[in-house]
Order: C-alpha cells, then structure tokens, then sequence
C-alpha cells in the first residue's frame, strides 16, 4: 500500500488576517495524497488554487489546522527538509532561469546544495536524458522555445531527485505544442519513475490526465473524484468558468449533431478511436 505524501487537515488560511471582516482564502481544506498518484488540483481565478500551493511548499503557514509533507508538519523549524525533497516548476520558465547554458541552469541547486562534482555531472546528463534535452545541454536557455524551457525546469527540478514534484500553473503560458510537450513529459515520467506528481492549473485538459482532482472554489474544495465523476458535472464547471476539456465538448456536439457516439471522452485520442470504430461499422 502507498504512503501518504502531502496532507491538508482543516486548512484555513486568510490574508491579512488582522483585518476586521476579511474572508479566508482558503477555509477548512482536506485532502490527501498518496505516494505515486497525479494529482490536479484545478479552479478559476481566486479559488484558492494558488494559495494552496504556497501552503504546500511553505511560502504561507496555515492559520487554522495542519499541512503535512512526508509525515512531518510544515513548520519554519522544517520548512528546509521538506523542501530538499520537493521540486517545483513554475509559470514562467524565464524568471527561473540563472545559468548561461542549459546544464549549467540545471546544475545550479546542486552545485548550491554542496552536490560532489562527478555526481553533479550525472545527475545533470540524467535530468537532461529524462526529458529528452540532453542535446541542447549547451545551448543558451533563453533561445529555447517555451515548451524546451519548461522541459529544463522540470530537468532542474528532477535533478535534485525529489519525491514530489509540483506544477504550479508550469503549461499555462505555453502554445498548444508546448503544452504537450510538457504534460507528455510528465507523463512519461511518472511511468518510469513511480514520480508523484501535483498539477496546479486551470487547464482542464490537462487535469483530465491526473488519477484524481480536486476542484477549489471560493477557497473551499468544491469537489473531488476521478476526471470522469468530476466532468460530469459540467454545467456546475462551466458556471464556475472552467472549461470543459475540448474532447468533451466535441463529443458533446456530435451526439446532438445525431453521431452516436456512447462514451464521454476526456481525450481526443479516446474520441478519434470511437468515431474511427463508430465510422468502420458504417
């Protein structure tokens, strides 16, 4: 059985909180997560997405109830011992940037975490191979297209060997290649490497590949279930101006263009297999 590797117990978290009359960001969360699962935690501007995740990697400390990493409570007094296990990947791939050439943005946390240059030298051929970029290791990172960008974060990330890597919005500013490019990424990597895996984002499309999400509105968790419970309840996403994933709505469109299509898909691969069977038995 998996072990539980992140927990919010009744989390309430309020800015400002000195304030007469201000509302919590986020109000009385639970939730947790197993070791190995993909999960996505998804909501609109506001929602309280994004104040979760400060209170996952200890940016913020819960003003009501407790936030757990690796069975240890996130305190200032173990904030760096969670962190040493823990990767992050952020928006805007730039503004992590600090190296002049790839393998040496990648090896920066290490050479900073005193990492035995041979080692150092592994770890970062390792990252690079990992996300396929092992053939730009020279070249300047800011020549690189967003998707390439976002790849050597993740390398970044990964070679610090953590145990739980966080997406906090990392496909969001991404053309539609580099938005692929990216979640195959993270795809492929948990298979191999058994990676867990918090995708923080507002892309539906994205959260439908997660094992499970949890839907945030209003600083509460509105929902959370398996994508197929949780898109079922489409016009409740829509009214909280989350869009429905694009093969869901096509599939959506065909069946009251008179297709008979049976399923609900959350993938275009899932909708092109169907109508490729629908069509052949035509």
């Amino acid at each position: 059985m998996n072990s539980e590797i992140l927990s919010f117990e009744n989390v309430t978290f309020t800015y400002n909180a000195e304030d007469e009359g201000v509302q919590p960001a986020v109000s009385g969360v639970s939730f947790s997560i197993q070791e190995g699962e993909w999960i996505a935690l998804v909501g609109h501007n506001g929602s309280g997405k994004s104040t979760i995740a400060k209170l996952m990697n200890g940016l913020l400390f819960p003003g009501k109830g407790e936030v757990k990493v690796f069975s240890q409570t996130m305190t200032e007094d173990t904030l760096w011992d969670i962190r040493s296990q823990m990767g992050m990947v952020f928006q805007n791939p730039d503004n992590q940037f600090v190296g002049a050439t790839v393998q040496d943005d990648v090896a920066f946390a290490l050479e900073n975490n005193g990492v035995p240059h041979k080692e150092m030298v592994e770890r970062v051929h390792e990252a690079l191979s990992q996300v396929k970029m092992e053939d730009y290791k020279d070249h300047e990172p800011h020549h690189l297209s967003g998707g390439q960008k976002q790849r050597v974060a993740i390398a970044g990330a990964l070679a610090m060997r953590p145990k739980l890597l966080i997406l906090d919005e990392a496909t969001s500013m991404l053309d539609p290649q580099g938005r692929r490019e990216v979640i195959e990424t993270i795809r492929r990597l948990r298979e191999s490497a058994g990676l867990t895996v918090i995708s923080i984002t507002h892309d539906l499309e994205e959260a439908a590949l997660a094992e499970r999400i949890i839907v945030m509105n209003q600083g509460g968790k509105h929902v959370e279930g398996s994508p197929k419970d949780v898109f079922q309840r489409g016009s409740e996403l829509t009214e909280m101006g989350l869009d429905l994933p694009f093969a869901m709505r096509m599939t959506h469109l065909l069946q009251e263009a008179g297709v008979g299509l049976q399923e609900e898909h959350m993938t275009e691969d899932e909708l092109v297999d169907e109508l490729w069977k629908f069509y052949s038995k035509a």
